[in-house]
């Protein structure tokens, strides 16, 4: 009995020990969450303060909302690139986001430096612009009663947009004929095609290609997957490349295509547990056993990396490309006064395998900079079958096959801000003028006659371009002679300067065979749309081709999957 009562005293006082040892952590955490509070409120009240006074007192007038606003941006900025403010009138900017949706004619429009105007670049298939009959180079006049010719694209942009069902003239001058034409039109409610192009292949391989996640394009792809099906598909590859992401359901239905019903593919994780969630695949699949190459490059982001993270993690589909970007992070809207939005990031989210694959730690202190995580922080995680796969640093493919990658000249050529002269647009505007019809998108090519048209154009157009060797030429010598190395090497300088030299000509017929895909694409798109440039350019791409190689090597498809 004495011991019973011993051993009793003893607990009580490991008890009261234990309370007491607790009881500075518990007060300390309420003396943390009262110093944040306070800070908070200290902070808000500045911040107030601040602003009544130059409202009162600063020399100008102030803009509220662009002031304010800029306060806004400033905070969440230093938070990390995905939470954003969008206010009352940026409000379409965040539907057309998520949704991929808005209201106009369908049709891209540029500003041609040559001209000084704002012109039809692609009208989209099956949209006002096109059914009414505007064509690429269309010089934009006039919108109802308003001049254009000295406007930016922005302004005409916004002009072309308004509310499904309104009308509007709108004056235009063909640059073929010279012609001006006056056209109404009636906008609507447009939407990107989240499936620009499907199509089966040489040796029954079947294409789609995925362009974002917004809403219902898993029912868009899951049709496309049917219909070559039908066809007599025995491969295919799914291209996410340049897909930077959209819903997270969407993606989780894609997924469920491929993959049996009842399992679980993505878990976001936030500060506010009833937030956490987990998504689980809630169909049967159409088809669990075709073999599927999944093509990726550092543009696949965010629901595309959930994408191709859960059918590699699951070995379902091999991945193929360049590692993507690595956006592992979940935002949700959220409603404000005066019918603002914030869209606010609330959690990570962690794939099958149960990795991260956020490839960036956005720092909150010091203004809010941001790093890349190390390949040497990341953690190891395992696929089903046992494969090793990491976090940190975005979805790596399975095979890594680098891009197909266009000349500089390219870019200078293409880029309006770069050439007043615009004579790539130009030759294409007069190469259509000139053919009413051309061969289907898979058989179309420039022939070397067309080539040669177009070198002649370019050399008499007095067209020049920075090239980036005689850039870093420049910078070396530089550095050369604030080291005092130049005048020992000054001849090897000289001579490579003169091989580096500008010659337009040489640099033309080096990269003619690039050249010659990239005047095809555009041309291709003022007569098949972007479905035909898609195709078209698939007989080029070299990703597509070591897919299309990959799947009709079954025992090679098996053994990435099996990492034996």
């Amino acid at each position: 009995m004495q011991e019973k009562r011993k051993q009793d005293m003893w607990n009580m006082k490991k008890g009261l020990l234990s309370i007491i040892l607790l009881l500075p952590a518990l007060a300390g955490g309420a003396q943390q969450k009262k110093d944040h509070h306070f800070d908070v409120a200290k902070n808000i009240e500045t911040f107030n303060a601040i602003y009544k006074n130059l409202d009162l007192m600063y020399v100008d007038t102030l803009d509220a909302s662009e002031v304010i606003g800029t306060g806004i941006n400033a905070m969440l900025r230093s938070l990390d690139p995905y939470t954003e403010y969008y206010p009352e009138d940026k409000a379409k900017d965040l539907k057309l986001m998520i949704t991929g949706k808005y209201a106009g004619i369908g049709a891209l429009i540029k500003y041609n430096m040559a001209i000084q105007r704002v012109v039809i670049d692609q009208p989209y298939a099956n949209m006002p612009a096109a059914e009414a009959g505007l064509k690429k180079g269309d010089i934009i006049l006039s919108i109802d009663d308003t001049v254009m010719t000295d406007k930016d694209a922005t302004v005409v942009s916004s002009r072309l947009r308004g509310n499904p069902g309104t009308s509007f003239i709108l004056k235009i001058q063909r640059p073929s004929t010279g012609k001006r034409m006056q056209f109404k039109i009636t906008r609507k409610a447009i939407q990107m095609p989240a499936v620009p192009y499907y199509g089966l292949q040489e040796n029954h391989i079947g294409y789609i290609q995925l362009n974002s996640f917004t809403e219902d394009c898993s029912k868009d792809v899951r049709r496309a997957f049917l219909d070559l099906k039908r066809q007599g598909m025995k491969g295919l590859v799914l291209d996410l490349r340049e897909n930077g992401g959209g819903s997270l359901s969407e993606a989780v239905s894609i997924v469920n295509l491929f993959v049996p019903k009842g399992l679980s593919l993505v878990t976001t994780k936030g500060k506010l547990k009833r937030a956490n969630r987990t998504y689980t695949t809630t169909a049967e699949p159409i088809d669990t056993v075709m073999p599927v190459v999944v093509l990726v490059n550092g543009g696949s982001a965010s629901s595309s990396e959930v994408t191709c993270g859960s059918l590699q993690d699951l070995d379902r589909a091999v991945v193929l490309g360049t590692r993507t970007y690595g956006k592992g992070l979940v935002q949700i809207p959220v409603d404000l006064p005066y019918n603002g939005t914030l869209k606010l990031t609330t959690g990570h989210y962690y794939i099958p395998s149960g990795r991260c694959i956020q490839a960036i730690n956005y720092k909150h202190a010091n203004g809010g900079y941001k790093e890349h995580i190390p390949d040497s922080l990341t953690r190891v995680f395992h696929t089903a079958n046992g494969r090793e796969v990491r976090d940190g640093g975005g979805i790596k493919p399975d095979v890594e096959i680098m891009p197909d990658s266009l000349p500089n000249i390219a870019f200078y050529l293409a880029s309006a801000g770069r050439d007043s002269t615009e004579v790539l647009f130009n030759y294409e505007l007069d190469y259509i003028a000139a053919h009413p019809t051309i061969a289907p998108p898979a058989q179309f090519a420039l022939s070397d006659a067309d080539y040669a048209d177009f070198k002649r154009r370019v050399l008499q157009s007095r067209f020049t371009y920075d090239r980036e060797s005689e850039k870093y030429l420049k910078n070396l010598v530089k550095l050369a002679r604030f080291e005092g190395y130049y005048d020992d090497a000054k001849a090897e300088f000289e001579n490579l300067e003169k091989k580096l030299s500008h010659n337009i000509a040489k640099d033309l017929d080096i990269n003619r065979e690039k050249l010659k895909q990239l005047i095809a694409a555009d041309i291709v798109a003022a007569y098949y749309y972007q479905a035909g440039t898609i195709e078209n350019g698939l007989k080029y791409d070299n990703q597509m081709k070591e897919a299309v190689r990959l799947l009709l090597n079954p025992a090679e498809y098996k053994k990435i999957l099996n990492g034996k």
